[in-house]
Order: C-alpha cells, then structure tokens, then sequence
C-alpha cells in the first residue's frame, strides 16, 4: 500500500535529465503514519521529502495533498495536480480499510501506528539505491528488496505472517520494483531540475563566540554559535591549533523562518588553558576561505553590533544635518 504512495506522487511528473539536477540533495522519499484508535477511528499523515526539506504533506482532515513549494508540483498541469489528489485520496481510504480488516488475523491490539518510508537516492555516476520500509509501533517490521520481502527481528512472527503473504503476489512485488528503480528517480531528476534555483543556493554563514554558563569552579563554557547559512550541511569544530578538540560538543542544527540554518557548538575547558583555541568554520559557501574566531579575540559578533550601531549612528547625524539646515534657512527667512 505505502508503494501506491509513492506511485500517486510520481507516476504522472514527467523526467528529467539534467546534470545540473543532480546536485545538492540527491534523495526522495515519502513517509506515511497511520494512527488507529479503534476498529472505526483511524487517522493518516503524509509527507514527502527531498533530503530534509519537506516538500509534500498532506491535510488529512480535508483529503488534500499541500505542496509546500512551488516547484514541487513538478511540471503537473492543474488537471494531473486533480487527478493526483482524487488517487491519494482514495488510496488513503483502501488502505485504512485494508489494515481495519485484517488487524484480526494480525492480532493487532487498538490503539496502534504504522509507519512506512519509501523512496530512492541518486549517487555519483546517477548509480540508483531505493528502499520501503514499514514499521508498527515504532519497531522494524519489514522491508522490501529487490523483489524480495524481509521480515525484521522485531516484528516477530507478525512480520513472518505478513512476508508470507505477500510474497505470494509477485505480480504487485514487480510493480514496487518498477517504482522504486524507475518511477522513482525519473520523479527525483524533475524536481531537481524544477527546483535547482533555490536548492542550490549558497547563503554564508555568520559567526560569533560567547560564553556560557560556568559549568565549574575555575572552568568556562565557550559557545562558538553559526547562524544564517543555507545549504543544511556544515562543520564546526573547535580547535587548538590545527588539532580538532574531541571534547567539542555539538547542538542540533535548527532552522530560520527564512529557510537558512543555526548550529552552536560549545568545549567546557579550564580558565587557564584558553590561549590559542579557536572555532573553525566550514561551509560550501564559504569554499576554501573557512571562518576562524580566536577566543580572545575582536569576534564577529562584534561586527555584527557595529553593522547595526554605525548605520545607526550615521542615519542620526544626517537627520542632525537636516534639522540643521531646515533650521538655519528658516531663521534666515
């Protein structure tokens, strides 16, 4: 059922062929979780993914795909972006009917989740892998490969059931190949190509050290914070010299409203051994010219007070000089 999904999504976008659009995120997946709260009440979330950008989703209370760029329709007319929404729809529907039906012979116990993943990725030289993937309460429960159905140790005798059972179709287990090696990719190169203006953009990073809580007598916690840069993947890293502190601790990369990304990392170090420690930047934006901040040293977030207090500052002197001369010519008058 979830290779329908995946089907409704890309079965109409015509390919692509570009080599420009394989750079930058290389991957496409979907993702479906059903929540069944009882034999009647079941609920479907759905979204699809290039790399980590969302670029799909699904209203479930309105039976309504929401295409979150305007790239990600591909090259749908308004007719195929209908008909796509109307099959979503409907496959949506069987597929909560199909799991209600045979929850019994699963013995499945209400409440439960399924989830699945499906999708494929594009290496160097456009060589394919693909996968679907199902689990049932947050646990493996299968996966399909190369034709082939592959119960996972946590689903236990469940997954061996349902492994059974499908195998027995192999006419639907060639159709799921057919998607994931084919269907697949030809959708993900579309995209790409569709949406390659703003995936391949190149914000750069902005940089600046603090200190943060004292984390003990006689330590510090320096903060080494990168903020505003696009694409997602960076390194940071704190460094004595040219040699990487294994104790640098990373947060999580959180993203801005405006598409860009913050990361911080911080190294919990003694007061007296901060001579010569430095952050280290790098970023594709940036090309071989990292970001290096010395501890100790003028930062840029002092830059960053000073791009705001001398704009300021000269805005107010001009409006002065205004003041001035208006008040000079009327006096003259």
């Amino acid at each position: 059922m979830l290779l329908l999904l995946l089907l409704l999504l890309a079965v109409i976008i015509p390919g692509g062929d570009s080599e420009d659009a394989v750079q930058g995120p290389t991957s496409y997946h979907v993702i479906q979780i059903s929540t069944y709260a009882n034999s009647t009440w079941a609920q479907n979330q759905g979204s699809g993914w290039l790399g980590d950008l969302q670029i799909h989703g699904w209203d479930s209370d309105s039976g309504t795909a929401i295409f979150l760029k305007p790239w990600s329709k591909g090259n749908f007319s308004n007719e195929e972006v209908t008909e796509v929404v109307d099959l979503l729809r409907v496959y949506l529907i069987g597929f909560t009917r199909e799991v209600q039906d045979k929850a019994k012979e699963f013995q499945l116990e209400y409440p439960f989740v399924i989830q699945g993943t499906a999708g494929c990725e594009l290496h160097p030289g456009k060589a394919i892998s693909s996968f679907l993937r199902g689990a049932l309460g947050g646990l493996d429960f299968v996966s399909l490969k190369n034709n082939l159905c592959v119960p996972a140790p946590e689903g236990g005798s469940k997954a061996q059931q349902f492994c059974a059972l499908i195998i027995q179709y192999q006419g639907i287990l060639d159709i799921i190949e057919t998607l994931l090696s084919e269907t697949c990719p030809r959708y993900l190169l579309g995209v790409l190509d569709a949406g390659k203006a703003e995936l391949q953009r190149q914000v750069k990073p902005e940089a600046w050290l603090s200190s943060g809580p004292t984390p003990g007598p006689g330590r510090l916690l320096l903060v080494c914070h990168v903020s505003g840069f696009y694409p997602k993947p960076v390194w940071v890293m704190w460094m004595r010299g040219e040699q990487e502190q294994p104790s640098t601790q990373r947060g999580d990369i959180l993203p801005h409203a405006d598409g860009t990304w913050y990361f911080r990392v911080t190294l919990d170090v003694v007061a007296g051994e901060v001579s010569g420690l430095s952050c280290r930047v790098k970023h594709s934006s940036l090309g071989d010219q990292d970001i290096i901040l010395y501890w100790g040293h003028p930062t840029s977030i002092t830059l960053i007070v000073l791009a705001i207090i001398v704009p300021f500052l000269i805005l107010l002197i001009c409006l002065a000089l205004w003041y001035w001369r208006r008040w000079s010519y009327q006096s003259v008058l």
